[in-house]
């Protein structure tokens, strides 16, 4: 050792030669021995076991690791070790998603190459999970941001557009104005601002890159179906309610001096007869084309209403709070079911990104129209009676679906017009011709094949998911490969010529400022195509990096092979994951993206899978004293100085002690010196054992085999079903009962002593890998004991030789007896009547029933003696 320092009970040695537990000397012991047998090397030829494939979200290199590194590590290490354990070749490989945004944002800070920025920092990174030991595949390693990964971006890239699934087009964006970039919509927070920036997002028209992840919106949402059970219920919820599959027709409106027709997407075509005017979304390039042509001054208002909507959060324009606002352009559609003229109206509670940015509007049956229709004092029309009143209000004689009158309803009672409230709900269709007296859904289907048979519309579907805009207008990223013809023709690099690689930042500034900085950077961007001598130039924008993220945990299969992407070959034997490890974060941008892309290479031939991971996990989050750390709040514990303090095995321990993985960790409220405590007294126990490794565990003490069993019969089930807390409190109890057999029952050298050190030993090595290594070492074994395959529980060993039963005298308790768990109802029952404090309780009592429920149980019922 290069220094002493203090153990857990406050010694100072040389812990090569301590006889006391030490947790520096053995992290210093068994470091250099697991780097030199690399026990963790996953897919060595010829090793017969089953295959799992166990994977950690992998983590971006912003600093050092934090505690919510150490949570979720923990955990993922906890399930790759059990699975080693149970006989399985285990892959748990490590990498990083060194591309991005803060790694710019912080090299524009300090004036240096976002290289050196992220790569210093993986390496301090690197040297931190060597300390905290997780079991990775160390030869596995892959950082996005080399060329030997980005190359496979690039291809998969050129792949996508090959299929169609990869377009460039012009359209109103989420514009980041403090980073300066495009952001995806799943990228923009619920209160409208930057996940990255935190600045409120505005609108901009850009032409940009996209993914056709719309293509797969019916397989994303359906396949989800296969996954209950084995994802969390939040996380489908979550992908299930961002595609927002509505289901309902699209309706074609004619628009006087307009040549084509407006389609409009509704779910509720049943209303159309109580359509009263149409609106259109300011920002859509449909408002434009309407509003071309107008008078001047409408032109000139609608100019200006579409910058002040241009400033406005989509979640603002969205609130049911907030004042609508718009403007008539002057404009008239024609309804298809009933000739009325809608005026046209533009307001920025309608997103250009809804269906085809233009909605019919149906006051009476929905309360933004209705809103909207209050406000600019428009028309409000009743179509869906939702009462049962009787009096006679309205002339219309309404039939039911069997044709039979409704009576009318009392209009004045319901009446949006009235009440400023929508009428939701069930009810019979009325005011709309054919459809009157049909319930709502046999109106929708009736409506559909009305519209069908007239050619003005048809049963359709629309998402709120919209497709994955792909680029980036910065630096530190993927090189998009597409080079620009001056006419305008987009060229795709040949794959021979990948990687499109990044040009040095040397004399780029890296400033954001709404344009690509690689597009400055002439004499990477400017190309001469060899074959016709013309000017081309590279496409200056960078990928996503939820792109490096969506599929690489196929490349750690093949991480060396600079052949390909991945070997589909190795993709048949580990993949998919089976089970992935993170923060619920992720739930929506991460695992959608990559359950489309794994979908896309399914299609092309490259998987045979259609889901990435077969089952996740989500931890919860470390909080101090009830909030999120934060080195501003002052609030913050370091991973560094809690590792050091403590060792790595007390703070896995601790992590893994504190509760189910998906709840949250208040640091306050857990004690690492406690699982120091308890690791310090297991490894005693090893270190006391004084039999043989060749010891018969038969011979030795039966009570404590049968604790030592029955923690093998539970801990199985309890570690698959993740609870780990709950594993290591069975491991403090057999702990615990082993100690006590060494002092004061069958003593250091009984057989079962050992059984239950070796045991201990290996089912520690989930939580605690040096504590348990080093324990395996004192037992006589040879390293590693993360590769010895758990021992079966013995079933002869699970039947008790004894059991409690319990003895009660009118429901309250009055004596336990130890019997035979095959005793039979007459005896246990005559054994109770004599126990000495059963006789005390009866004096004085005439006994009135015995309920006998043996081995268990003994219910006496009295009442005083006559």
């Amino acid at each position: 050792m290069s220094e002493q320092h203090t153990n857990t009970e406050g010694n100072q040695h040389d812990g090569e030669h301590a006889d006391v537990y030490d947790f520096q000397a053995i992290q210093d012991k068994w470091l250099p021995v697991w780097d030199e047998l690399k026990p963790f090397a996953a897919g060595k030829a010829g090793d017969p076991r089953p295959r799992k494939y166990i994977l950690d979200m992998f983590p971006y290199p912003s600093g050092d690791l934090h505690m919510g590194h150490a949570e979720a590590f923990c955990f993922g290490d906890a399930v790759a070790r059990y699975w080693r354990g149970q006989g399985f070749d285990v892959l748990h490989p490590i990498g990083w998603d060194s591309f991005g945004l803060p790694a710019e944002n912080a090299a524009i800070k300090r004036g240096i190459d976002p290289r050196e920025w992220t790569y210093a920092n993986i390496d301090q990174q690197k040297t931190s999970f060597r300390t905290y030991a997780p079991s990775f595949d160390w030869d596995r390693v892959l950082h996005t941001s080399d060329p030997e990964y980005y190359k496979w971006n690039q291809w998969l890239f050129l792949k996508m557009y090959e299929k169609g699934l990869a377009y460039r087009k012009a359209s109103w964006v989420n514009w980041d104005p403090v980073d300066q970039t495009v952001l995806a919509n799943e990228q923009v927070l619920d209160d409208g601002t930057s996940e990255r920036s935190g600045a409120v997002v505005v609108k901009k028209k850009l032409t940009q890159w996209y993914f056709k992840i719309t293509d797969y919106a019916d397989r994303l949402l359906d396949d989800l179906n296969q996954l209950e059970g084995s994802w969390p219920s939040k996380v489908l919820s979550m992908q299930r309610n961002w595609i927002g599959r509505s289901i309902g027709a699209e309706v074609d409106f004619e628009v006087e001096g307009y040549d084509e027709k407006v389609k409009v997407f509704t779910t509720r075509p049943d209303t159309l007869f109580g359509a009263t005017f149409m609106v259109v979304a300011p920002d859509a390039d449909l408002a434009a084309d309407l509003v071309t042509g107008a008078t001047p001054e409408i032109q000139a208002e609608f100019q200006t209403y579409l910058t002040a909507v241009q400033k406005t959060s989509e979640v603002d324009r969205q609130s049911a709070e907030r004042e609508k606002t718009g403007m008539f352009i002057g404009r008239y559609a024609i309804n298809p079911v009933n000739g009325e003229r809608l005026p046209i109206w533009t307001a920025d509670y309608v997103l250009a990104d809804y269906g085809h940015g233009a909605v019919m509007a149906v006051p009476a049956h929905d309360q933004r129209d209705l809103d909207f229709a209050k406000t600019f004092d428009l028309s409000i029309r009743i179509v869906v009676d939702t009462t049962q009143a009787v009096t006679d209000v309205v002339p219309v004689i309404a039939l039911d679906d069997n044709g039979d009158p409704i009576e009318p309803f009392d209009i004045e009672s319901i009446d949006p017009a009235v009440t400023g409230k929508a009428l939701g709900g069930e009810g019979r269709l009325t005011n709309s011709g054919p459809l009157n007296g049909m319930s709502k859904s046999n109106a929708i289907k009736k409506a559909i094949e009305l519209l069908e048979e007239r050619g003005t519309g048809r049963a359709a579907k629309t998402y709120r998911l919209r497709d994955w805009l792909i680029s980036r207008q910065r630096y530190w990223g993927t090189p998009i490969p597409i080079l620009h013809g001056e006419d305008g023709e987009l060229i795709p690099v040949s794959e021979d010529q990948l990687p499109v690689k990044l040009p040095s930042s040397e004399g780029l500034d890296l400033k954001p400022k709404g344009a690509s900085p690689l597009g400055a950077a002439e004499a990477w961007a400017s190309v001469t195509d060899p074959d016709t001598g013309r000017k081309l130039r590279r496409d200056p924008d960078t990928m996503d990096t939820f792109v490096d993220s969506s599929w690489y945990f196929l490349r750690f299969l093949s991480a060396q092979d600079n052949t390909q992407a991945f070997d589909p070959a190795e993709a048949d034997k580990w993949a998919p994951v089976d089970q992935y490890v993170g923060g619920v974060e992720h739930a929506i941008l991460h695992l959608l993206y990559a359950r489309f892309i794994t979908k896309v290479l399914f299609d092309l031939g490259y998987v045979n899978f259609t889901e990435p991971f077969s089952a996740v996990l989500n931890q919860g989050m470390v909080l101090l004293d009830g909030s999120k750390m934060s080195k501003s709040k002052g609030n913050l514990v370091e991973f560094d100085s809690e590792l050091k303090q403590h060792g790595a095995d007390a703070l896995r321990l601790t992590l893994a002690f504190a509760g189910p993985p998906e709840e949250d960790i208040d640091w306050a409220d857990v004690s690492v010196q406690g699982s120091a405590k308890f690791l310090a007294r297991a490894w005693r126990v090893a270190k006391d054992v004084t039999s043989a490794p060749d010891a018969n565990w038969s011979k030795g003490d039966q009570a404590l085999r049968r604790h030592t069993h029955r923690f093998l019969a539970e801990v199985p089930g309890l570690s698959e079903s993740f609870k780990f807390n709950v594993v290591i409190a069975r491991l403090m109890e057999l702990t615990n009962v082993t100690r006590k057999a060494i002092d004061s029952g069958a003593g250091p050298a009984d057989p079962a002593v050992r059984e239950a050190a070796e045991v201990i030993a290996v089912a520690l090595n989930m939580f605690a890998p040096y504590t348990a290594e080093d324990m395996w070492n004192r037992l006589g074994y040879p390293a590693t004991v993360a590769t010895v395959t758990w021992r079966k529980a013995d079933p002869t060993l699970l039947v008790a030789d004894q059991v409690t039963a319990v003895v009660q005298v009118d429901g309250k308790l009055r004596a336990k007896l130890e019997v035979s768990p095959k005793i039979s109802g007459d005896d246990l029952k005559a054994l109770a009547l004599d126990a000495e404090g059963i006789q005390r309780s009866l004096a004085g009592r005439e006994i009135v029933n015995v309920i006998v429920r043996a081995p268990k149980l003994v219910n006496i019922a009295t009442k005083p003696a006559e």
